[in-house]
């Protein structure tokens, strides 16, 4: 199957692969790498205000050519800079250039101040003066999405979450309870078996996989991330990288497949992970409590939170 569109709890349906502009940068980097995404074949751009390249983002929007009906735009409020929700979608509206988003996320529950239902309900308002068509979150827990979902109007209509097959147990409560509410799960990082936490593993079953149906790694993961009902969110500076991510929409894995990736990723990641974590887990807390900004854990190696 194809990266068909997926629909959303709202009515309207969002691409179920997107690129993103984490770690790019500001500059002409962004711009180029962001046009290179939608000449070949992308039409979901995933920013977001703690990534500080929206207005690169929007360049590279305007300077496709396509009408603004053409492209999915996603943003996210970060906190940067201690500004509320509303300043921050426009804010964010005037960096790309545009006049509304497509979709708009909490980046993270820390985020969500002074509590999950204000946040949320600053989220409705914006969307109900036509700022943003699509509201939802990023980084939410279970017990923070039962928390919003009892006060609130509108549903999310996505999660974006860490999803790799290192991380898919510990992540399966996350994705069950979405799906039983109907909120779309968006994955990040699914390439991380093979980028940050190589020979471990899931390699095995990737690599046999890979070589049956003639393709490569990184295809199977993104194709597995796909099998998960997943909107998957990927980057790459090179085109033929993105070329073969749109290929991986039509990879289609057997259930055994499936089965021998979730297996083998329960193990857990290479053994000398374990000793890297322990080393780092502290600094990285401490950033998480600090300040605004802080690391995705769990195999994440640090992604951007906001």
């Amino acid at each position: 199957m194809p990266w068909n569109s997926i629909m959303l709890n709202d009515g309207r349906s969002i691409p179920s692969i997107g690129f993103g502009t984490w770690k790019m940068g500001n500059g002409d980097a962004p711009i180029s790498q962001v046009d290179q995404a939608i000449s070949v074949g992308f039409s979901h751009i995933d920013t977001a205000q703690a990534y500080r390249n929206e207005a690169e983002a929007g360049t590279a929007i305007r300077e496709s050519g396509l009408e603004r009906k053409e492209i999915f735009i996603t943003t996210k409020y970060s906190g940067l800079d201690g500004l509320d929700i509303k300043t921050s979608i426009n804010n964010s509206l005037e960096n790309l250039g545009v006049e509304y988003v497509d979709l708009y996320l909490i980046h993270h529950p820390r985020l969500a101040t002074p509590d999950i239902p204000t946040a949320w309900r600053e989220m409705e308002d914006i969307q109900a003066q036509g700022l943003v068509k699509s509201i939802g979150v990023s980084n939410f827990e279970v017990a923070d999405l039962a928390i919003l979902l009892a006060s609130a109007k509108v549903k999310p209509v996505v999660n974006q979450i860490l999803l790799h097959p290192y991380v898919y147990a510990r992540q399966l409560p996350i994705l069950e309870f979405s799906k039983a509410n109907k909120i779309v799960i968006e994955a990040y990082s699914s390439l991380i078996p093979i980028t940050s936490l190589p020979n471990g593993p899931v390699d095995a079953p990737v690599q046999s996989i890979a070589a049956r149906l003639g393709v490569s790694m990184d295809q199977v993961l993104l194709a597995w991330a796909k099998a998960k009902g997943a909107v998957v969110l990927t980057t790459s500076r090179k085109k033929s990288r993105l070329l073969g991510y749109l290929d991986a929409g039509d990879i289609e894995l057997t259930p055994e497949d499936i089965t021998s990736i979730d297996v083998a990723g329960a193990r857990g990641p290479p053994t000398w992970y374990n000793g890297w974590k322990r080393a780092a887990l502290v600094g990285a807390a401490l950033v998480i409590g600090g300040v605004t900004m802080g690391m995705r854990m769990g195999f994440g190696f640090g992604c951007y939170v906001g």
